[in-house]
């Protein structure tokens, strides 16, 4: 925000007349196509709001500003201006006529594209306060609102200081009651829609669910902490979850609650939000521990119940150094069979389907090879892992991969194994539950590396494989040191700074970049770069240096095909200009 505040606040800067004026128009219209004088904005405090009706994320955060729009606009001095990002006036006009508040008029392109600079617009939603001098107040806002809503007016840093501080003293004081009761309840529900104090929970350790029902990680954890808490029950041990839920539609969140036998905060209870704030959630499902005296035992014990179940309880810091010293034990007894092993389970299957014994495996290199069909970023990492299981096949016949599905169905295995050349479990095969468990996959692809005796290497053979290739074989701490010193053996003799004619702004510094595309040749380069950091600028060497540099041959910097993506991508809550 510094920046941007240094700018529009500065010397130079704009009063909110000359921000939003144009020499054709010294007005802002509704969506009736009523003329709103920009001097009548005066004492108020505005939100530029940049977003388009084609943006996914902006459809989503818009509902939410309108509810605090209304909320604050007939008490407090409070506007929002919409600067719209949209290709044609229909879809302006259709986007605009869910929106209370004023807009700059389409036709005046010159006034949106001058604010998108004056404010760095490079993604959207984006909602920019000013105060009514047109000083930049916060930058932010859509995190704000997001957060704090109508609480965070007006905007200010100052208030958000106040927000923070008060936050920090909610943390330091927390109790049961003030973690669950507001001033409006001092009960949580059944699922039958009984009333159950909060003061009935005092003096037991309490489990706080965070959840969306229609997300499928939430379904599948949901199961297994039902074992759980049955178990706890029959045990009469002294444990209550309450659903903490973030779901946005009521009807998925009747449908989960009936299936569950443990307490919730009624659906939408604006506490909700506050409460993800105060345990500063960063990932669902999250199931936060308070002990008997209202204190957080731990912030997540969401991995622990997936690996551990019941024997997790009461999840006090001494029973998880317990549980680690047996991970520890375990983890220095693993042997392939202990992997890959169970009951008749005790083989993979070959490329022709017949099946190869675990026993026959023993004693080799082993990749482990977490993945699906149904996964682009899958898709895209397979051929290249094919080419380097060849590549290590043909230098090491003490070698195999296998590969272990996520696919959804049996048609979708079958068509991606048929791309492989290696080994796999079958489809829907039960160890793929204990194996993804022992190897911590939050994600896919994801590739662990085992050594001859069945120990793990590494879980991060993924980012060699993509490095380094086949050069990364067997994938050991030793072996990477000898390519890291390759590495910085090869770029001895390179000059640290170089000026080229593509950045002439700034020289670029060889940095070690793990993978970047090149700006001069637009493909992907690996370790070293010609880069600047302000400008987030990168050259291949061979692209930064002199043709008859001496970079090339058997030490040249890797490289691979890869286009850089034109015009405006969205990703999860923000579309942003590539």
């Amino acid at each position: 925000m510094a920046e941007i505040a240094k700018e529009v606040n500065g010397g130079d800067a704009r009063d909110l007349h000359s921000l939003l004026f144009s020499p054709a128009r010294d007005f802002l219209i509704r969506k009736n196509g009523e003329q709103v004088k920009i001097d009548s904005l005066k004492g108020k405090k505005i939100g530029l709001y940049f977003s388009a009706a084609w943006c996914g994320p902006c459809q989503r955060f818009t509902p939410q500003l309108v509810e605090i729009y209304n909320e604050l606009s007939s008490k407090v001095g409070f506007e929002v201006v919409f600067v719209s990002g949209d290709e044609d006036e229909d879809s302006f006009k259709d986007y605009f006529s869910k929106m209370p508040w004023l807009a700059v008029p389409f036709t005046d392109s010159e006034t949106r594209d001058r604010l998108d600079e004056v404010f760095k617009v490079r993604g959207i939603p984006n909602l920019v306060m000013i105060d009514d001098e047109g000083k930049l107040v916060n930058e932010n806002g859509v995190g704000v609102i997001r957060s704090y809503g109508a609480d965070a007016y007006p905007f200010t840093p100052e208030k958000m200081k106040e927000i923070k501080e008060e936050e920090e003293r909610a943390r330091r004081e927390q109790t049961l009651k003030s973690v669950l009761v507001t001033p409006s309840r001092d009960f949580v529900i059944t699922r039958d829609g009984n009333k159950v104090p909060v003061s009935e929970l005092e003096g037991k350790t309490i489990g706080l669910l965070f959840s969306v029902a229609s997300y499928r990680q939430c379904k599948e954890f949901t199961s297994k902490l039902e074992e759980v808490y049955k178990k706890l029950k029959e045990n009469n041990e002294d444990f209550e979850i309450v659903l903490i839920s973030l779901e946005d539609d009521e009807d998925a969140f009747k449908q989960d609650f009936d299936t569950n036998p443990w307490l919730a905060l009624p659906f939408n209870d604006k506490s909700s939000s506050k409460l993800t704030r105060h345990f500063m959630l960063s990932t669902l499902p999250t199931l936060v521990i308070l002990g008997p005296d209202g204190k957080t035992r731990h912030s997540n014990v969401a991995e622990a119940i997936d690996d551990y179940g019941v024997v997790a309880y009461p999840f006090t810091p001494e029973k998880f150094e317990e549980l680690k010293a047996i991970e520890k034990a375990k983890l220095e007894a693993q042997t392939l069979e202990s992997l890959l092993v169970s009951g008749d389970l005790n083989y993979v299957l070959g490329k022709d389907g017949a099946k190869v014994l675990v026993s026959e495996l023993v004693g080799k290199n082993i990749l482990l090879y977490f993945s699906a069909h149904w996964c682009p970023p899958c898709r895209a990492f397979t051929p290249k892992l094919v080419e380097v299981y060849k590549q290590i096949k043909e230098k090491d016949e003490a070698f195999e991969l296998i590969f272990i599905s996520s696919d959804r169905d049996q048609e979708s295995f079958d068509e991606y194994y048929s791309q492989m050349p290696w080994l796999a479990l079958p489809f829907g095969d039960p160890r793929k539950t204990s194996l993804a468990r022992t190897f911590k996959v939050g994600g896919i692809p994801m590739l662990a590396a085992l050594g001859p005796t069945g120990k793990t290497v590494t879980k991060e053979a993924r980012d060699l494989v993509g490095a380094h290739g086949a050069d990364a074989y067997p994938f050991t701490e030793e072996r990477v040191k000898e390519i890291e010193a390759k590495y910085t053996e090869m770029a001895k003799e390179w000059p640290e700074k170089v000026k080229h004619a593509l950045h002439e702004e700034h020289e670029l510094e060889l940095t070690r970049v793990p993978v970047y595309i090149c700006d001069k040749c637009d493909e992907e380069g690996q370790i070293w770069s010609y880069h600047c950091d302000e400008c987030d600028f990168d050259l291949h060497a061979k692209c930064a240096l002199k043709e008859d540099a001496n970079i090339n041959g058997d030490d040249a910097v890797k490289e691979g095909g890869g286009e850089p993506q034109d015009g405006w991508v969205c990703d999860g809550n923000v579309c942003t200009k590539s």
